[in-house]
């Protein structure tokens, strides 16, 4: 095949480009013992760090999704480069000039699409610092001097110019060897009526790179006010720059973001200069975007999900700063780390605060203050009118899963308090209703959050649903307590109350199985403790009968024929036939107890 490269020389740049090196441009890398080191894989979603790499061999092995391989291959995977790409992006980094076989060397044709387009973008930016300093680009000097960026600054972001006419870039990439057809297709030139020409012109250009250092893009600030295009031009989808999968800034903060556990989420290219001017070297931003999922990826394998790690979002007070945080507050459980919201006095962003009052305040403002959940809530509670029952039960229903999603159970108490206390709701009903929220999975220990249900007035919660009726048994029933604590005296202990049960009549027991249990005990009789004499029986032996079953503990007791036992078979027999037995009474215990403490201790439980 035209164009392989010599095997001595891949071996070569395998051997020379040390796969931790490469690895670690991607994610955090940690001491796995053994001279091993392990990370959060890039290739799938994981909480646990499974992915190894050793140094020694040159491999890396994620024991998650089974990925493995050499440089080259991981290479291959996290960018999408085909080998010959791959091979050329290490060789270009390691120094190395490789020699192609069968066709010799001819970088115009065998390189692959994206290396062609990741080196237009590289001469482009170059073109773009050098027109900085035309006379044209005084304006641009201009923009940026009044926001406090000086020559270094600029150089050291990499800020440029684009010129005002139609092809100066378009002419000089094609002078490069590049070709219109790459040109149209990396998004640095559009097409016109006479052919390609610039998209971006008379605007001061920032370059946007991805987490290995390559430039993938280009963010365009308009400087003119007869520039009718927007403020904010960026590039557009091309096969190298996907704008929800880059962060500006990542690029000078990964090594920080991952020693310090902490990241700074800013909303604009002047933001992360002053932040980082100021100090504060972990901060990034999006690019024309919202914070997405994609953007959680890139800083989950940075922060490499640690919980003490902290996510600063600073938002600008007005109205589209506020939905900001509310929609970035949306994807918090995907973070295993703690999110905090900054919000500069008088609505500034960081670049006027900076301007305004001096690094040590930028600094200061991006030091955690108000977790993201608590400002969620408190968006949340003052939309509602609190003086009125519908408007507190509206904002309970809206709350409860923000207090769903909040990681510390801790936190997640403290919270219901206060939001009881701010909707005048008990702090048992606020966690109840954020249980409820947050569904029968509760929250995601992968990282995703529990499904939130927006409030709806006509929706059945769970809180409007009657709790099922728990079976209760008509001996328990309140009504009917004190017969059933008269009866298990009289079955227990009738020599406690033979004078007084006599006096009651059949009609006082009413409950199923208690109105079969009287009849049958006084057929039994109840005078002179529960004996009564059968005809022709001495009254000397009916005696002697009488002291054995009044006895619990006597020779007699327990004997068969026992009528006390007798009894207390009959009422289990009429009990179980209503499917309840006669629920214990702490009453009657209690009552027995103090009647007869001997007996209350030889007492055994009775249904």
């Amino acid at each position: 095949m035209a164009g392989r490269i010599n095997d001595e020389d891949v071996k070569a740049v395998r051997d020379a480009v040390p796969i931790d090196a490469v690895v670690s441009d991607y994610l955090q890398l940690r001491n796995a013992g053994g001279g091993n080191l392990k990370g959060l894989c890039p290739f799938h979603d994981e909480k646990s760090p499974s992915f190894q790499v050793s140094p020694s061999k040159g491999l890396f092995h994620c024991f998650g999704c089974q990925e493995g391989g050499d440089t080259i291959a991981f290479v291959m995977k996290i960018d999408h480069l085909t080998f010959s790409e791959t091979v050329e992006r290490l060789a270009a980094k390691a120094g190395i000039t490789l020699r192609y076989e069968e066709g010799g060397y001819n970088p115009s044709h065998q390189r692959g699409e994206r290396i062609r387009l990741v080196e237009a973008h590289k001469v482009a930016a170059q073109f773009y610092v050098d027109q900085l300093e035309s006379p044209e680009a005084e304006i641009g000097r201009k923009f940026l001097a009044e926001r406090g960026f000086d020559q270094a600054a600029a150089a050291h972001f990499g800020v440029g110019y684009s010129p005002a006419g139609w092809d100066h870039l378009t002419r000089y990439l094609r002078g490069k060897g590049f070709s219109d057809k790459e040109l149209t297709l990396s998004g640095l030139s559009q097409e016109g009526r006479r052919g390609p020409i610039d998209r971006f012109r008379g605007r001061l250009m920032w370059p946007i790179r991805d987490i290995g250092g390559e430039v993938v893009g280009f963010g365009a600030r308009k400087l003119r006010d007869d520039d009718n295009g927007p403020k904010y031009l960026n590039t557009p989808e091309t096969p190298i720059y996907k704008k929800g999968q880059v962060l500006y800034g990542v690029d000078l903060a990964k090594k920080e973001i991952a020693k310090t556990s902490r990241a700074v989420v800013v909303e604009g290219y002047t933001d992360v200069m002053a932040c980082h001017l100021a100090g504060v070297t972990t901060a990034i931003a999006t690019c024309g975007t919202a914070f997405g999922g994609d953007h959680i990826k890139i800083l989950r394998r940075l922060l490499m999900d640690n919980g003490s790690a902290r996510v600063i979002f600073t938002f600008d007070g007005d109205a589209a700063g506020q939905k900001a945080a509310l929609r970035a507050f949306e994807d918090d459980q995907k973070f295993a780390a703690e999110t905090y919201i900054a919000i500069a006095p008088e609505g500034m962003d960081p670049c006027e605060l900076r301007l305004a009052k001096g690094d040590e305040a930028v600094a200061d403002l991006v030091e955690p203050r108000t977790p993201l959940f608590e400002f969620a809530l408190r968006q949340i509670v003052s939309r509602y009118d609190l003086e009125t029952p519908a408007g507190r039960a509206a904002a309970l229903d809206e709350a409860a899963p923000v207090v769903a999603r909040i990681k510390n159970s801790g936190a997640q108490h403290e919270v219901a308090v206060q939001l009881g206390g701010h909707a005048r709701h008990p702090r048992h009903a606020v966690r109840g209703q954020a249980r409820g929220a947050a569904g029968p999975l509760g929250r995601d220990r992968g990282g995703r959050g529990p499904r939130s249900r927006r409030a709806d007035p006509n929706r059945r919660t769970r809180r409007d649903r009657p709790p099922p009726a728990a079976p209760r048994s008509p001996c328990a029933a309140p009504p009917t307590a004190p017969r059933a604590s008269l009866l298990k005296l009289a079955l227990q202990y009738p020599q406690l109350v033979s004078p007084a049960f006599d006096a009651y009549g059949v009609d006082e027991f009413t409950a199923p199985p208690y109105a079969a249990v009287p009849p049958v005990h006084r057929g039994g009789g109840w005078r002179r403790g529960g004996h009564r004499r059968r005809p022709g029986v001495p009254r000397a032996r009916a005696r002697r009968r009488a002291r054995r079953h009044r006895a619990p503990h006597g020779r007699g007791a327990g004997r068969r024929g026992d009528p006390a036992q007798d009894r207390r078979q009959r009422c289990t027999r009429a009990c179980s036939s209503s499917r309840s037995g006669c629920a214990p009474s702490t009453a009657a215990s209690a009552t027995s107890r103090a009647a007869s403490p001997a007996s209350a201790r030889a007492a055994t439980p009775s249904n």
